[in-house]
């Protein structure tokens, strides 16, 4: 999607904007500089800042948005939405939204808070109580009391509604079954924890589990969250999971009348859950007369996080008084009387051991760090992606090196920098090697990129990582067939190229250690099950460089069997909509190639799908169809549907399903709790506004 020469505009507009006093004039910069480390982030999966640096320039974003309503675009990142909602377990409502909470980094976003706070609340002067308390890093849940006795639990989910696991809640001993609302008059209440695992108990665990030859967990957090899913409550209480509970957010006495009110502030709330028999932090959670107190709290815990028996990444602050929260609100996104004040980036020194080199399915070389192992927010880190030659001299990076290595976001390890003044001379330079570290194939850099690749398509390394896309769920989604799979069945000749994924013998399978005659069979039925795939995933599989999904997916809507593509021309592929050159070039050099085109011949021999299938068309549309040329979009919580039903109704009603408002938008369907979308559909006076129900008259189905 970029250039080196405009990552590397990007990168250095992103070091002045982070270095500047960034203004709405930035606007457009700014927007083109979150997209570029988003792609970073989430597609190649090789960040070059730090989570810390990013939200600097998103929060920069927000503040600009909220100042000039006017210029939020479609395309901002602000209009994102996340969710961590699974399809595992029921799904359930919580009877209120469990909302994200804003961060802050330092003393002067606290203040900032504060005065927005008086701003809502009115209070020009005199004191504001707030409460600080530990931002546990677990996994959050929501707890429903009835008549006194347990009666749900479910993890927050995409804050709406989320996976219902009451089973696993109970086997927390620190989730009481029964607490005693009634006595304070509540016959249903809502409270909000969270749930995870104590550092040494952490350790524990991962001590038991190498004993056993069994996985290690990667970090307190990931084994917390991983418990409250699974379907087995027994592991949930192996796993010492603890839950804290830090706030009632409903409760209702036997009428239906609001008893929040009459806990009458944050802290006596958690003091009355506490003689419930709930797990609350006691000496953690302070009460401030002002916010300079707050500061100073979040201050210390920063300074002593390390010495806390739990993980966690930062405090928050609250208004104390319900009275005043009341006032102050909330958005769609968070409340607007409390705040995140989050930890800086963890971060250590380490010494640059050596450097290795991965090869990847299109043969790019990617350059790994191999550090001497460091402890970096609860998780041992030992190797970094070096991402490319470019970011080895941009650091001036060298073997033996002293460097100072981040968990962005407490997540993926980064080298910030390394230390030039801690040389004594030993250190060499990073030198990239000119032939493939694994076939010794000669490297080539193409134009415009800024990796190495090995253009040697039958580069061992090579072959097995287009196995292991092949397989992975983006392609052909071959259930339990993972990357362990296709290096072992390599590994004994069984696997030479994709197309012998599907002539495996189950038989031979079923007598290796470790897997047996249901396993194989299972594995067999998967296979079996991926050769029916539509032609898209096909082509998606075949790790052509660049031909992603949607490319895949416009090319199978053109041809009805795959062997159709040894006869295009650049020009056939170019004919059509989002295809350039580029792809052309590339998916023309692969079908051009008798080896690739004889291995999908095998394929389509052992029973592999060449055909055009149904999924594959294009739908055709009726003139008269009732949404016929028209665009539309989908925003807040619908009622009888769900947002896919909706989207593929308006798609055979003759809709196009897009993902902004703009002047582009013909038709916004606006449900519960619907946001900004709505208000600049309304600003733009084009677009029509319906109902969930007006839609479902207008196509006709429910």
């Amino acid at each position: 999607m970029y250039s080196t020469a405009e990552s590397k505009v990007l990168f250095d507009q992103t070091q002045k904007l982070l270095k500047s006093n960034i203004k709405v004039e930035d606007l457009d910069q700014l927007i083109k500089v979150l997209h570029f480390h988003e792609w970073k982030y989430a597609i190649q999966n090789d960040p070059v800042i730090s989570d810390f640096e990013y939200d600097t320039l998103y929060k920069s974003l927000e503040k600009i948005e909220h100042e000039n309503p006017s210029l939020i675009r479609p395309d901002s990142p602000t209009q994102r939405v996340s969710s961590d909602l699974k399809s595992d377990f029921p799904k359930v409502v919580h009877l209120v939204p469990m909302l994200s909470l804003d961060n802050s980094y330092n003393a002067a976003d606290l203040q900032d808070f504060e005065r927005q706070i008086r701003k809502l609340t009115g209070i020009e002067d005199g004191p504001i109580e707030y409460t600080v308390e530990p931002k546990f890093d677990g996994g959050s849940i929501a707890l429903v009391y009835e008549n006194d006795l347990l009666a749900r639990a479910a993890t927050r989910g995409n804050g709406s509604e989320g996976e219902e696991m009451t089973a696993n809640a109970k086997a927390m001993t620190s989730i009481p079954l029964r607490a005693a609302f009634s006595e304070l008059g509540i016959q249903k209440a809502e409270l909000r924890g969270e749930s995870l695992i104590r550092k040494d108990v952490f350790i524990k665990l991962n001590e038991e589990r190498e004993k056993e030859d069994k996985t290690l967990f990667a970090n307190p957090r990931n084994a917390a969250t991983g418990g409250l899913r699974t379907k087995d409550a027994n592991q949930t209480a192996e796993r010492k999971i603890e839950t804290f509970v830090f706030q009632i957010g409903y409760a209702v006495d036997d009428q239906g009348n609001d008893m929040i009110p009459e806990l009458s502030t944050h802290m006596n709330s958690l003091d009355k859950l506490t003689t419930l028999g709930f797990k609350i932090p006691q000496q953690e959670r302070k009460l401030c007369s002002n916010i300079q107190e707050a500061i100073k709290v979040c201050e210390h815990w920063q300074e002593i996080r390390e010495e806390y028996p739990y993980e966690i990444d930062g405090m928050v602050v609250k208004v104390n008084s319900f009275e005043l929260q009341e006032k102050c609100g909330s958005t769609q996104h968070h409340p607007r009387w409390a705040i995140a004040y989050k930890f800086k980036a963890k971060q250590a020194t380490s010494k640059l051991e050596r450097v290795e080199y991965q090869v990847g399915k299109i043969g790019a070389v990617t350059p790994v760090a191999k550090i001497t192992p460091v402890q970096l927010a609860g998780v041992t880190v030992s190797s970094i992606s070096l991402h490319n030659e470019d970011f080895i001299k941009s650091k001036d990076i060298r073997i033996g090196d002293t460097v100072l290595v981040e968990r962005a976001g407490d997540v993926i390890p980064y080298i910030v920098k390394s230390f030039p003044e801690l040389r004594n001379g030993s250190e060499e330079a990073v030198v990239y090697p000119t032939h493939c570290p694994v076939c010794n194939h000669e490297l080539l850099r193409p134009e415009n990129e800024a990796v190495w690749r090995c253009v040697n398509v039958a580069c061992e390394a090579q072959v097995i990582q287009r196995m292991i896309h092949h397989v992975s769920k983006d392609a052909m989604n071959i259930d339990g067939f993972g990357a362990s799979y296709v290096e072992r069945f390599y590994e004994l000749g069984w696997l030479k190229d994709i197309s012998d994924i599907y002539n495996l013998d189950y038989e031979a399978i079923s007598r290796l250690e470790g897997f047996g005659q249901r396993s194989a069979t299972k594995l067999k039925e998967a296979v079996e099950k991926a050769k029916n795939n539509p032609i898209h995933r096909l082509l998606n599989s075949l790790a052509i460089h660049h031909l992603g999904r949607k490319a895949s997916k416009v090319i199978a809507e053109k041809i009805a069997h795959v062997m159709n593509l040894k006869t295009w021309t650049i020009e056939d592929f170019t004919s059509i909509k989002d295809i350039g050159p580029v792809v052309a070039e590339n998916v023309k050099a692969f079908f051009d190639d008798e080896v690739n085109v004889e291995m999908l011949q095998r394929m389509e021999e052992y029973g592999v799908n060449l055909f055009q299938t149904e999924e594959d068309k294009p739908k055709e549309v009726a003139a008269d169809a009732p949404l016929a040329g028209k665009t539309i979009l989908f925003t807040g919580t619908l009622e009888q549907l769900t947002r896919k039903e909706a989207q593929l109704m308006a798609e055979e009603a003759g809709a196009k399903n897009i993902s902004a408002v703009s002047s582009n938008l013909d038709i916004l369907v606006v449900g519960e709790k619907a946001g900004s979308k709505l208000k600049k559909a309304e600003a733009l006076g084009t677009v029509k506004i319906w109902s969930e129900v007006e839609f479902i008259e207008i196509v006709g189905r429910v």
